[in-house]
């Protein structure tokens, strides 16, 4: 080695050299290895020492060793594990005193967490000063940090939809409530579509708490919430705005042909008792019919008010039919369970 590039130094053993720089490589002046520190030896086994470098390594840079002065030359030096997973290295080669060889001292660089992993590695791998587990240690307890603020604002995100949800949602039923139904009535009515709205009061209702009590008569408001939902069509909101009063709303409807189809299949529905621990209860109902006209747009309350004098003429005329109230304020029964059949 030309004597420009040796160095005064110091000796060491094999040993203290492996704690200072635990990838060490010692290569003679043809980059033959002939010692390698302790961490070095886990990856490639002690069968390492004796090969020529470009055996066991990819040189990245430089290109080709051309001998230990080359690399010592280039100083910085990049090379590659020739063996899968082909773990990444850089370094710095300087010279050797008193003989024609080099010392590289090899780090894995920004390559740490892909070598860590791949290759089982734990703090005692590296040497006590190096800060790159701790800095492993922190960006993991940082994506664990992350993870879990993740986690909680999803469960917030959750909790705050579950709550919107039960504040739109009648418990008893799991129907819309009276809520629901004005906040879509309102999204219709600023959209300017429109929609018809069928207002439902159960008849003679009270006889069934009075006779069976008010568990009876929750279980049949249960039940005949099933029925409207079978009933009404895909996409149409059906809510329960009260002890026995009902809603549905028909979204984009403006002409009879759907709210009489809608209303027969509610009556249709409702012509089987409802049983409440073997006893039978035969539940009829009113309703009371409007249509909202998107071009002549009104209140959700003024919608609401037309439909029930639409339900209060269906109770007038005996009951058990629906009336369609008109803007004009005629109303006019549409249906009746007798002509239902």
């Amino acid at each position: 080695m030309h004597d420009a590039a040796r160095q005064p130094g110091y000796a060491f053993s094999d040993a203290t050299l492996g704690d200072l720089m635990p990838l060490f490589l010692w290569l003679d002046s043809d980059c033959l290895i002939r010692g390698a520190g302790p961490t070095l030896r886990k990856l490639l086994g002690d069968g390492v020492i004796g090969q020529d470098l470009e055996s066991v390594f990819t040189l990245r840079r430089p290109r080709r060793s051309g001998g230990a002065l080359r690399l010592v030359q280039a100083q910085r030096v990049s090379m590659t594990l020739r063996a899968p997973p082909g773990t990444r290295f850089k370094g710095v080669a300087v010279p050797l005193q008193g003989q024609d060889g080099a010392l590289v001292n090899l780090s894995f660089g920004y390559a740490v967490r892909d070598a860590v992993r791949d290759h089982g590695l734990s703090a005692t791998d590296f040497a006590a000063t190096d800060l790159a587990i701790e800095l492993l240690y922190l960006a993991e307890a940082k994506a664990a940090v992350m993870g879990e603020v993740t986690k909680m604002a999803a469960r917030l995100k959750g909790a705050k939809a579950r709550a919107e949800e039960e504040a739109l949602t009648d418990v008893l039923t799991g129907l819309g409530n009276r809520r629901a139904l004005e906040a879509r009535m309102e999204r219709y009515l600023n959209a300017g579509q429109g929609f018809a709205l069928l207002h439902i009061d159960l008849d003679h209702f009270k006889q069934v708490n009075d006779t069976l009590g008010h568990a009876a008569g929750d279980h049949v408001l249960a039940e005949i919430a099933v029925k409207l939902r079978a009933s009404a069509r895909i996409g149409d909101l059906v809510a329960r705005i009260g002890g026995d009063e009902f809603v549905v709303l028909l979204a984009g409807v403006q002409d009879l042909g759907p709210v009489q189809r809608v209303g027969e299949r509610i009556f249709h529905e409702m012509r089987d008792p409802i049983h409440y621990h073997g006893t039978p209860c035969r539940i009829s109902l009113s309703i009371g019919a409007v249509f909202a006209d998107p071009t002549h747009p009104c209140a959700p309350a003024s919608v609401l008010a037309m439909a029930d004098r639409a339900l209060y003429a269906s109770k007038g005329a005996g009951r058990a039919r629906m009336t369609l109230f008109s803007e004009s304020g005629v109303v006019q029964e549409v249906l009746s369970v007798a002509r239902v059949g």
